[in-house]
């Protein structure tokens, strides 16, 4: 059925049931993201190409998601959440099974590219569960569902290294295809039709405007090492983004449907939430940078810790975990204090993790507590920046807004791979026969950048004004009970 009315109260719903689809979808998006991590090194014999090509098979699913992302949250405000959740699934399972069928890189390249752009699952899945649940679930549910992310890469890693070292490797993107399926299936079972709580048309200019302007920014970040930072390649992809980008903007500041309605981003509470979600973005993937490299270098350089993929999978995974144990104590400090609060307090112990990494890097039992203290922060601070969103912005734009943050946490991540990787690349150590390894000062300094950015995002977070946060709190709550009158508010309100 189509979803074309605004509606005045939440459908009933099996509460338990649509939070147990809407995580383990958001757990099954995480699990694609790093499905490929154990394949990287075998990826150009399995098709026969060259290790520069291969790198695509990531890179496709980084621009792919970036582009999508903002698409389909404004998609979900427009035509119903559910409906494009739906719709994202079914990208998930043919990039899958392209993916599980190919026999060469272009492709296993087009499969990856058809599962990054379903990764508007996660925010759209966050954004349904304003429409659909009651106001005491609400909070501990958002963050579960934000939590989702880290659970599925915790889990991701450890299953995909096992599959890729004692099966056929095509298994990891068949099993891909079963999860997908298995969603799809799920949310059309048991996530009831959300209501449409937006007026107005899709906005195909500004959706291209913003795409290309994404995929020149993205791209010029994540290759410029390869490329050269000062190479043509990459600086006319970063001035052209920053050109395409501005136009972009003029653009959608004066059509009456933006696909982003930059007047409702530049509010303060969800232009220091954007901030902070670009920080934190950074700070969350520096980790997951470090800690892996130092625990498969072997220990014949000194500081290496000598675990192979699986290995190294199974110390990281307790850090995920850590994320979905903590996520209803975030909640209940929301609650308690703001959203604010919660987030300042995330970035603050994802600094002292950092800080504890530096201090116990020489003992793999040393790095899982660093990774369980700074995993256990980031889920705070995942949990309250959806809570912070959506209760600053009209219900008619939460699919939209929910899905900027999370491009904000992307470009977040995508900068701290270019830092990193440059840290790492120019503070190394030769160990003969031409071989350079990152230096244990380049982890050291690395570890120490994540944990200023993120004692930065602490600062961000406390810049929320406080009154807004406790209102934004309090708004989302009420909302559970009646959605008409946020619907009704102009977008450009």
């Amino acid at each position: 059925m189509i979803e074309t009315s605004l509606p005045t109260r939440r459908p009933a719903v099996r509460t338990e049931a649509v939070v147990a689809v809407l995580a383990f979808a958001g757990i099954v998006a995480a699990v694609m993201q790093t499905l490929v991590v154990p394949l990287i090194g075998e990826l150009p014999r399995l098709l026969d190409t060259t290790s520069s090509n291969a790198t695509w098979v990531i890179t496709a699913t980084l621009l792919a998601a970036a582009v999508a992302t903002p698409i389909s949250g404004r998609l979900g405000d427009l035509y119903g959440k559910r409906r494009v959740m739906l719709a994202c699934s079914v990208l998930l399972v043919a990039g899958s099974l392209v993916c599980a069928l190919a026999t060469s890189v272009v492709p296993m390249i087009a499969g990856r590219a058809l599962q990054g752009a379903a990764m508007g699952l996660v925010p759209l899945g966050i954004s349904a569960m304003r429409d659909l649940l009651p106001p005491e679930r609400l909070g501990t549910s958002i963050a579960l569902m934000s939590a989702s992310m880290g659970i599925g890469g915790a889990l991701g890693l450890p299953v995909a290294a096992a599959v890729a070292e004692y099966a056929d490797w095509r298994m990891l993107f068949w099993g891909a295809t079963v999860l997908a399926v298995a969603i799809a299936v799920l949310i059309f079972l048991v996530i009831p039709a959300t209501p449409v709580t937006a007026r107005g048309r899709f906005d195909p200019v500004g959706a291209v405007g913003l795409g290309v302007g994404l995929v020149c920014l993205l791209l010029g970040v994540s290759k410029g090492a390869d490329w050269g930072w000062t190479s043509a390649g990459t600086l006319g992809l970063l001035g052209g983004a920053v050109v395409v980008l501005l136009a972009w903007g003029w653009f959608e500041l004066r059509t009456s449907d933006p696909l982003v309605d930059l007047r409702v981003t530049a509010r303060p509470v969800v232009l220091l939430t954007n901030l902070a979600s670009v920080v934190i973005g950074f700070a969350m993937y520096a980790q997951s940078l470090i800690v892996p490299q130092l625990l498969q270098l072997p220990t014949t350089t000194g500081y290496g810790l000598g675990q192979d993929m699986l290995q190294m999978g199974l110390w990281m995974a307790p850090g995920g975990l850590m994320m979905m144990l903590v996520s209803p104590l975030g909640a209940r400090l929301s609650h308690a204090r703001g959203p604010r609060t919660t987030l300042a307090v995330g970035a603050a112990v994802v600094a002292l993790g950092y800080l504890s990494a530096v201090a116990l890097m020489g003992s793999t039992w040393g790095l899982l507590v660093a990774v369980c203290v700074t995993n256990t922060g980031v889920g705070f601070a995942y949990g309250a920046m959806p809570a912070l969103i959506m209760g600053s912005v009209p219900l008619s734009e939460t699919g939209s807004a929910n899905s900027f943050n999370t491009l904000m946490r992307s470009i977040g991540t995508s900068v701290s791979a270019a830092v990193v990787g440059v840290v790492l690349a120019n503070l190394s150590t030769d160990v003969g026969g031409g071989i350079a390894l990152p230096s244990e000062a380049g982890f050291r300094v690395g570890l120490l950048i994540g944990a200023g950015v993120a004692a930065l995002a602490a600062v961000i977070a406390l810049s929320i004004p406080r009154g807004a946060s406790r209102a934004a709190e309090e708004r989302i709550e009420h909302s559970a009970v009646t959605a008409e009158d946020d619907a009704l508010v102009p977008s450009g309100a």
